[in-house]
């Protein structure tokens, strides 16, 4: 009995403490332009055409109102321009979850014959005036405040949410064989 409330209590402890231990998310930064930039290549079968009409309905599965989302739709140069917004939760003293800050992104579709890139850039706090969020990552900073790497943890998840459905609308659908009986 008492080897299985010591089990039982570690266990528990495992349990309580394994949110603590989290990873913190990669945070992908370009030294030379000093920007946080997430960026990725993907292979996919098809046509500039195709990819290109795959990235509009992935944009409006994606987007409640994709045309305002979007300022550049060039389909001879397959690229997608567009401007969003992701909006950061906190945990309060008390324990709730609070509506945080929210940042504006810029994104980038680029399709070729057979493959296609997204990059998401300049991630802008909404403030009076420009902030940007590579201050986040500074902790010698004076006025860094915990609660901006859980912001960046916030960011790094949504855009690795954002890509996996991107990613996903992009497949070619599956081609229907129609049975003659």
């Amino acid at each position: 009995m008492k080897k299985l409330l010591i089990s039982l209590s570690a266990l528990l402890f495992f349990i309580l403490l394994n949110p603590l231990m989290a990873q913190v998310k990669t945070i992908p930064f370009d030294a030379e332009a000093k920007k946080i930039k997430f960026q990725q290549v993907i292979e996919e079968e098809g046509t500039q055409k195709e990819l290109f009409n795959r990235c509009i309905f992935w944009l409006n599965d994606y987007y409640k109102d994709p045309v305002r989302v979007t300022t550049v739709r060039d389909a001879p140069s397959g690229k997608i321009m567009g401007k969003h917004t992701i909006r950061l939760k906190y945990t309060d003293d008390k324990g709730f979850e609070r509506d945080g800050p929210t940042v504006y992104y810029e994104f980038t579709l680029e399709v070729r014959e057979n493959r296609y890139r997204y990059t998401i850039t300049e991630l802008l706090l909404k403030t009076a005036s420009r902030f940007e969020i590579e201050r986040w990552l500074d902790k010698d900073d004076p006025a860094y405040d915990p609660r901006w790497a859980d912001y960046l943890d916030q960011i790094a998840e949504y855009v690795e949410q954002w890509s996996a459905f991107l990613i996903e609308k992009m497949k070619p659908e599956p081609e229907v064989t129609e049975d003659i009986w």
